[in-house]
């Protein structure tokens, strides 16, 4: 991502955070019309250390160098989480933005076996855009569409906000997908600007009104992970923990794993789907 991007980025990354403010958690009273969200510029410069100049400098995106400790600053002036302060360092050039996209289109072999070997687990590789690089038979059982879904649309997001079935899939999905979007701009933060992922989120744009909406809203969250809830037309509802680790050797990518949840009946749910698959 161009610096240029970059400082465009943080400036309104920092203008929604400070939107999002709410005034009785910093001791201050109600602004007009009695907006209880909502941190003046002025308020932001001061509980940073920094001038106002300096701080809407950085919100408008101009061509400043702010230093580490000043933007350390206003992220805890913000009250941002350690996932916003890291965006927001990111955003400054003071963190790596990890390793680029790869041009492969699908997982090495190594890691296809990997895979396989998690059976009955449901397992998937995520490339640094989210597109899908490669899959277990446990999976394919889950979401029988992802083996005939178009190349270009074979991406996390993009089915997770467009097609019907994933959203019949998940009963949270309202929940789900506005966790999927924070965790994916917390990840992709310096990559906003290759070809990619820009092309990625503006298809998104056009195609769903809830992802323009979260898009616009800024929120990130760094992964954790949790429970899953997927309401399958064959089985019903399954519990899945929902975990997620990089190979050493391909950093780039991401393995999702889905386990039984602890005293659930997810195993022989799996067991079931797959079974009946092949």
């Amino acid at each position: 991502m161009q610096n240029s991007g970059r400082r465009k980025e943080l400036g309104l990354f920092l203008r929604a955070r400070r939107d999002q403010a709410v005034r009785v958690d910093y001791g201050l009273p109600p602004i007009a019309r009695k907006r209880e969200r909502g941190l003046r510029r002025e308020e932001v410069a001061f509980l940073s250390g920094v001038s106002v100049t300096w701080y809407t400098w950085l919100e408008q995106g101009r061509d400043i160098s702010p230093s580490r400790q000043v933007l350390e600053a206003v992220s805890r002036a913000l009250h941002l989480s350690d996932t916003g302060l890291d965006y927001v360092l990111s955003l400054g050039g003071y963190a790596s933005a990890g390793p680029s996209t790869t041009a492969a289109a699908t997982a090495p072999a190594h890691l296809k076996r990997l895979l396989d070997a998690l059976d009955p687990n449901p397992s998937f590789a995520l490339f640094p855009d989210w597109g899908v690089a490669g899959w277990n038979n446990a999976y394919a059982a889950l979401f029988p569409n992802i083996a005939t879904v178009p190349a270009a649309d074979r991406n996390l997001l993009w089915l997770v906000f467009t097609d019907p079935y994933v959203r019949d899939l998940l009963p949270d999905w309202e929940v789900t997908s506005k966790r999927f979007l924070a965790e994916f701009r917390a990840e992709t933060g310096q990559r906003l600007g290759d070809v990619d992922v820009k092309n990625l989120v503006e298809r998104l744009k056009e195609a769903s009104p809830e992802f323009r909406e979260g898009w616009d809203r800024y929120d990130i969250l760094g992964f954790e992970s949790r429970e899953r809830l997927f309401h399958h037309p064959a089985v019903g509802v399954l519990q899945l923990e929902h975990h997620q680790l990089s190979p050493s050797d391909r950093p780039d990518l991401h393995l999702v794993v889905y386990t039984p949840a602890p005293g659930s009946d997810a195993g022989t749910q799996m067991a079931s789907l797959i079974a009946a698959a092949t």
